[in-house]
């Protein structure tokens, strides 16, 4: 990873909306997917930011992780990006941490 800071900066803000839109659409029907995603992209993002920060062996292959949840969570969340504010911020977020996991 060539820019770690940005990394665990986008990583960090992703984690938060991820818990966020979690939370919020937890009482929304047809929404389990989307809690479901944004709790593992909250988690993954989380533990991508600490490999990141302590230059770990393995950072770059949970970064490459990170994208794939990241990818996954942002297509689940613009499904209700319409209706739904804090999907709309999550997926924006998980769009951006994946751009920049893979700097």
């Amino acid at each position: 990873m060539k820019n770690s800071k940005v990394s665990i900066d986008a990583c960090l803000a992703c984690m938060i909306e991820c818990e966020k839109c979690a939370i919020s659409c937890l009482n929304m029907v047809g929404h389990q997917e989307c809690v479901k995603l944004c709790r593992d992209c909250a988690d993954i993002c989380d533990l991508c930011a600490k490999l990141c920060a302590r230059d770990s062996q393995f950072a770059d292959a949970l970064c490459a992780l990170c994208i794939k949840c990241c990818e996954a969570c942002a297509m689940e969340c613009e499904k209700y990006a319409d209706h739904a504010a804090c999907c709309k911020a999550c997926a924006e977020a998980c769009r951006k941490c994946a751009e920049n996991c893979k700097m």
